[in-house]
C-alpha cells in the first residue's frame, strides 16, 4: 500500500466482521477466541491480497488503462503488509472488543434476548439473526457512545444483508423492545456530569 493511499474502512464494515466472527465463534463451539480471530483477519487480508492482484492483472491487460503492465505491482511482493492493511488498529480493536464482550458474557446475552423473543428459544433462531441480536444488544448495554438508533439501524441492515428481509423485521422487533427497556434502566440512573474543558 503506498503512502498517499489509505485503508477506507467505517465502522459499518467493522460490525459486518464483528458479526462474521461471532457467526465463526457461534458454529464452531469450543475453539480458541484468540486464534480464530487472528485466522480470521489472515483471511481477510489474504482477500485483499487476492483482489489487488485481481485488478492490477486486469488493469495490465487493458490497453486503455492508466497503470501499466510494468508499474502493477502486486500485493504478494510487498512483505511488510499486516491486518493493517484491510482493517485500522482502531476499527479493528472496535470490532474484536464486540466480538469478545458477546462471546464472555453469553449466556446472560442469551437469556435476556429470549426475554424479549417471544416464543423463540436462541437456539432455534437462524445463526445471522442470533448474533445480530447478540452484538446489537451489547452494544445497546455496554456502548452508551453508541446511540440507540444507530444500534438499531446498524443491527436491522446487517440482519438484511446477511441474511434476508424478514430478517430485518424480525431483529426491528426484538431490539425495539429491548432498547426501550434498556432506556428505561438507564433514564433511573444519574448521569454523570460533562467534563470541563
Amino acid at each position: 500500500m503506498s503512502k498517499k493511499q489509505k485503508v477506507r474502512v467505517t465502522r459499518r464494515q467493522a460490525r459486518e466482521w464483528a458479526l462474521q466472527m461471532l457467526c465463526l465463534a457461534d458454529l464452531n463451539p469450543g475453539e480458541d477466541l484468540d486464534s480464530m480471530i487472528e485466522t480470521f483477519w489472515n483471511e481477510m487480508l489474504s482477500m485483499k491480497r487476492e483482489e489487488e492482484e485481481e485488478r492490477a492483472l486486469d488493469a495490465a491487460r487493458n490497453p486503455l488503462s492508466v497503470i501499466r503492465w510494468e508499474e502493477a505491482e502486486t500485493p504478494r511482493a510487498k512483505s511488510s503488509e499486516s491486518i493493517d492493511h484491510v482493517c485500522p488498529p482502531p476499527l479493528r480493536v472496535f470490532a474484536e472488543t464486540r466480538v469478545r464482550g458477546v462471546v464472555n458474557d453469553l449466556a446472560a446475552i442469551d437469556k435476556a434476548i429470549e426475554q424479549y423473543a417471544e416464543h423463540w428459544a436462541v437456539y432455534r433462531m437462524g445463526t445471522v439473526e442470533r448474533n445480530v441480536l447478540r452484538l446489537a444488544y451489547f452494544e445497546l448495554r455496554d456502548c452508551p457512545d453508541v446511540p440507540a438508533p444507530v444500534v438499531l439501524n446498524e443491527a436491522i441492515d446487517l440482519a438484511k444483508y446477511f441474511s434476508n428481509t424478514n430478517a430485518g423485521r424480525f431483529v426491528n422487533g426484538i431490539l425495539d423492545k429491548m432498547r426501550l427497556d434498556l432506556r428505561k434502566e438507564e433514564a433511573g440512573k444519574p448521569r454523570p456530569l460533562p467534563k470541563k474543558r
